[in-house]
């Protein structure tokens, strides 16, 4: 999924060749597989310590527990929490970029329709509008996931936003040589997820099966399956 979004996108822009690029892309996939299985570790050794001290805490409540109510001290409990506000700043702080250019200039197309007086002061209201949606979105977890953890629901929404982009748009358009027409795509990709929504639903019903995070696979592939259609009906 990271290779896809704008948020790694960006991480390139300062390379000078796409032959930089596509070396920049391959390095930094490495070193993330790395990062992911050390932060995996940690994880594991912190349930693993949590279980040996008979700490009472699961799921998203179990990091700020071991870093708040055991013998650790305040220190390494506030170097914890700094840790934790840092992750979620850097995060933060590349999707509100995200967001506010892809909004900015492939929506609004600022850059086309105001001089550059107003485009800054639109980018400002477009970011800081962005930055209230996010806080408010924040807040909505804590009623939408119920006794789900944040990280499991986070990766069933991304199983219906990313099942476009992975199984559809990039798939289609590695794989195959057609073409869709322009109009039909936003269409596809927007129809997808309820399609997947709806097929899921069936699934657990009728059959006692829930897709869980293959809800992607089952998206990328109503995607892939739509832009095919829409191919036929498309001059090649």
């Amino acid at each position: 999924m990271t290779g896809l979004d704008q948020d790694m996108m960006q991480k390139n822009l300062t390379c000078r060749s796409l032959k930089e690029a596509q070396k920049n892309m391959f390095w930094f996939t490495i070193v993330l597989t790395f990062v992911n299985l050390i932060f995996l570790g940690l994880g594991v050794l912190l349930t693993e310590y949590a279980i040996s001290t008979g700490i009472d805490a699961h799921k998203d409540a179990l990091f700020p527990t071991i870093a708040l109510q055991t013998k650790m001290g305040i220190g390494l409990g506030l170097v914890f929490i700094l840790g934790l506000i840092a992750a979620a700043y850097s995060s933060a702080d590349s999707a509100l970029t995200s967001l506010t250019t892809s909004f900015s200039v492939d929506i609004l197309k600022i850059e086309e329709r105001y001089e550059v007086k107003k485009q800054n002061l639109l980018r400002k209201l477009i970011h800081v509008s962005f930055s209230v949606i996010l806080i408010l979105v924040i807040v909505s977890f804590e009623y939408l996931i119920k006794d789900d953890s944040v990280i499991n629901k986070l990766f069933t929404f991304a199983g219906y936003t990313y099942g476009p982009l992975l199984g559809g748009l990039f798939s289609f358009g590695i794989l195959t040589r057609l073409k869709v027409h322009h109009i039909a795509t936003p269409f596809i990709a927007v129809a997808s997820p309820f399609i997947a929504y709806i097929l899921s639903w069936l699934a657990l019903e009728m059959f006692g099966f829930e897709f869980g995070f293959f809800i992607l696979l089952l998206n990328g592939a109503v995607t892939f399956i739509g832009l095919l259609t829409a191919s036929l009906f498309t001059k090649n």
